[in-house]
């Protein structure tokens, strides 16, 4: 029902938006910088630092085993973030999940090694690889979000589409300064202690990050949603104990979304990591490329999609999220071959591009996806919802990409099994946003649209379901 007491959220002025962006692109930012420092890590140094004692092959392995637990955890932080960030806001718990990754990121950094003091170095690594995760479970939702409720519905895909920019930004400070830091070293020198150096930076990071994060307001649509539903408490128990869990509110009332949205992740999730992490794998193995042209095809690439995504977001504007989300899905499942049939020749050139088109079209499914799973769930449930999406999927996708392309690397010797590894991923995902129901007109100030409802567009434009 419509409600008369209470006036629709005004949304933020421009310049206000600017700042939240900001906030939220700069938290991302150092999140993922965080997030992908270890994987860039695992890849190149931790094998020998941390299981010095197996076969090289097997050593890169149970180095991304400790990469894939972050994975584990981030459903956990989905969950608790989700939950109290539903209740008490996105602003509190943003600025609790940029501490916890920041200090866990500047502990790896003081870490002894398995020379220092044994099987405690890798058990101490994980522990803290588990925190990363936790608080990266918890950052996503929340940074989209805040975003996504403060802004102009009409450039929705566009400004949310800024927070996902923290995800190329983010890896492309963590390999341009490992970068720098292979370029100026010597192997010895960065295996030593040179691979510390940009876990320590993250510490200065995060006290920026804290500054500007804590200088912007809580979402209006949360603060109406949270007003009414107090006010509605008395008058509906049922309600009354959705608010305690949110969690049960959006398994009963948004599963098919959150299916929907776990299904959208596998082509972006698996192909992301198997273009940025697996490839400092591949080409260095397979393909005889030196580890500082990996880093620096990474590096190139990583700018590129960080200035695409917010095109792909405007663009998600005037078609729609999922014939943008499609596109990129379809488009990622074809290059496969194409990419590896390029970074095989081991020129530069062909590694470059490679890696360029393969982050081009995951930009079209990473670009709108901050819009598109906020659509999807009520104000109430919207942190929830979306976390529990999005992060519950990383266990299927992003956590074992890696490891299952080392293997199938492993055991067949060849890029084909890989190749045919991700295509099967985007047709998961084109099944799952084929299905899936267009969101770009929904009204995000609707606290209660239940999973299949239609679009609120469809209702005047200052109609607000209470």
């Amino acid at each position: 029902m419509a409600s008369a007491a209470s006036a629709p959220p005004t949304p933020a002025s421009p310049g206000n938006l600017k700042r939240i962006v900001a906030a939220s692109l700069i938290g991302t930012t150092i999140e993922w910088y965080d997030f992908f420092l270890y994987g860039s890590a695992a890849a190149l140094v931790f094998n020998k630092l941390f299981f010095p004692d197996s076969d090289p092959l097997v050593g890169t392995l149970l180095s991304f085993l400790t990469y894939a637990v972050g994975f584990a955890a981030r459903p956990l932080g989905a969950l608790v973030f989700g939950h109290y960030g539903d209740r008490l806001g996105r602003k509190k718990l943003l600025v609790l999940s940029l501490l916890l990754m920041g200090g866990a990121t500047f502990a790896i950094g003081l870490l002894p090694t398995y020379a220092t003091i044994g099987s405690a170095a890798p058990v101490l690594l994980t522990v803290l690889r588990l925190v990363q995760g936790f608080a990266l479970g918890g950052e996503w939702g929340g940074a989209v979000l805040l975003v996504s409720e403060h802004g102009d519905a009409r450039r929705r895909g566009f400004w949310a589409s800024w927070p996902q920019t923290g995800a190329p930004a983010g890896q492309l400070l963590a390999t341009g300064v490992l970068s720098l830091l292979t370029a100026v070293l010597s192997d010895s020198a960065f295996g030593s202690w040179g691979w510390r150096i940009p876990f320590l930076l993250s510490g200065v990071l995060v006290i920026v990050g804290l500054w500007i994060r804590l200088s912007v307001d809580e979402s209006p649509v949360f603060k109406q949603a949270l007003a009414q539903a107090e006010a509605r408490k008395s008058a509906r128990a049922d309600e009354a104990d959705a608010e305690k869990l949110p969690l049960v509110s959006v398994m009963r009332h948004h599963w098919r979304d959150v299916l929907v949205a776990m299904g959208a992740r596998m082509a972006e999730n698996i192909s992301y990591y198997v273009i940025t992490a697996f490839i400092l794998v591949y080409a260095t193995t397979s393909a005889g490329v030196s580890k500082q042209t990996a880093l620096n095809a990474v590096l190139i690439a990583s700018a590129i999609h960080f200035a695409v995504i917010p095109g792909w977001g405007a663009l998600s504007d005037r078609i729609g999220r999922r014939p943008v989300y499609l596109l990129g899905a379809a488009g990622v499942g074809l290059w496969m071959f194409p990419f590896f049939s390029l970074i095989d020749t081991g020129g530069f050139g062909n590694l470059l591009l490679a890696v360029t088109v393969g982050l081009v079209l995951h930009g079209a499914m990473y670009a709108p996806q901050a819009a598109f799973f906020s659509e999807m769930f009520a104000t109430r449930m919207r942190y929830s919802g979306a976390s529990i999406g999005a992060q519950f999927a990383s266990i299927a996708a992003g956590a074992p990409a890696p490891l299952i392309a080392i293997a199938l690397l492993d055991a067949y010797g060849s890029s084909t099994p890989i190749a045919l590894y991700v295509i099967g991923a985007a047709v998961l995902t084109l099944i799952a946003v084929g299905v899936a129901k267009e969101t770009r007109h929904r009204d995000l100030a609707d606290v209660e649209h239940s999973a299949g409802a239609e679009p609120t567009a469809a209702r005047p434009a200052d109609a607000h379901t209470v």
